[in-house]
C-alpha cells in the first residue's frame, strides 16, 4: 500500500481528531495533545487566536468527549500505536503538534512513531510543562494511591477545578480516566532514538513545582534542528493563566513556518 493510497484530498475529522472550527482554506494543521484529564476543549478557543493559515485539530483521548464510552488508555505505546495511523490522512499539508504535560510526551512518541511507520514528519513540535523525556521522574508514582490521597495530589497540582473535586458524582466519573492518564505518564521508559530533524520549541511556568528550566531544557537534546525555549508566569497550568502570551508566541512560531 503506498503512502497516496492513504490520503484522501479532504480527510473527515474522526473520533480521535476534532475540529470545531474546520479551516479548509489552512496551509498547515495544528494537532493539539491534552495534559493528563484533559479533553480537546482545552483548545477550543485558540482557532481564534492563531493565524488564519492554521486549522487547529485537538486530538481526543478514549474516557472523554466523543471517546467517552472508550476505556482509557493506561500505557503509553499503546495509545501511541492507536493515534499514529489515525493521522496518516492527514498529511495531505504541513501540520505541527503540540502539547501539554502528558500531552507533549504523546506527541513526542507518536512523532517518533510517524518517523518510523510512515516516514511522516511534523514541521514543527511544541512541548509545553514537560520535562524532556529522557530525565526519568524524581516523584514517586501518584496514579495508584488511595482516593483521599490521589484527591490531595489533584488538589496540590491545581489542574482540577475545586468545585469538580468536591462534587462526588463528577468525581467518581472523572478518577477512573486521571488515574488511567497518570499511569500513562508514570510508567513511561525513554527508549533512546536519533534526535528529530523537526525544530522542537519548548514552553514552562515559572512557578511549576513539577518541571524544572534545567528538565525543559532538556528537550534540546531531541532535535537536530532549531530549539527554543520560553518561560511564562504560572504553575504547572501556565497554559491557561498564561494563554495569550503563549498562543502570541505560537503565532509567531507558526507565521514562520513555510509550505
Amino acid at each position: 500500500m503506498t503512502r497516496s493510497s492513504l490520503m484522501p484530498t479532504k480527510p473527515s475529522f474522526n473520533s480521535w481528531v476534532t475540529c470545531l472550527q474546520p479551516n479548509p482554506q489552512a496551509s498547515l494543521r495544528l494537532f493539539c495533545f491534552p495534559y493528563a484529564g484533559g479533553s480537546s476543549l482545552i483548545f477550543r478557543t485558540w482557532s481564534a487566536n492563531l493565524p488564519a493559515t492554521v486549522e487547529v485539530c485537538p486530538i481526543e483521548l478514549p474516557g472523554r468527549g466523543s471517546q467517552m464510552r472508550s476505556a482509557a488508555f493506561t500505557r503509553l505505546e499503546p495509545l501511541v500505536a492507536a493515534i499514529a495511523p489515525t493521522l496518516v490522512p492527514y498529511s495531505d499539508k504541513p501540520f505541527a503538534f503540540f502539547g501539554h504535560s502528558m500531552g507533549a510526551l504523546v506527541s513526542f512518541e507518536v512523532t517518533r512513531l510517524l518517523r518510523q511507520e510512515y516516514n511522516l514528519h511534523p514541521v514543527h513540535l511544541f512541548v509545553a510543562g514537560r520535562r524532556a523525556p529522557q530525565i526519568p521522574d524524581p516523584k514517586p508514582p501518584v496514579h495508584n494511591l488511595p482516593e483521599p490521597a490521589f484527591k490531595d495530589e489533584l488538589r496540590r497540582l491545581n489542574g482540577t477545578p475545586t468545585v469538580v473535586l468536591e462534587n462526588p458524582e463528577l468525581m467518581e466519573l472523572l478518577i477512573p480516566t486521571l488515574r488511567a492518564d497518570f499511569a500513562v505518564h508514570e510508567t513511561y521508559i525513554y527508549t533512546p532514538q536519533a534526535p528529530l530533524d523537526c525544530p522542537i520549541a519548548a514552553f514552562g511556568g515559572l512557578e511549576d513545582s513539577e518541571v524544572s528550566y534545567d528538565e525543559i531544557q532538556g528537550w534540546q537534546e531531541q532535535t537536530n534542528a532549531a530549539f527554543s525555549l520560553q518561560m511564562f508566569d504560572g504553575d504547572h497550568f501556565f497554559l491557561h493563566s498564561a494563554q495569550s502570551l503563549l498562543l502570541k508566541s505560537l503565532s509567531q512560531k507558526l507565521h514562520q513556518i513555510k509550505d
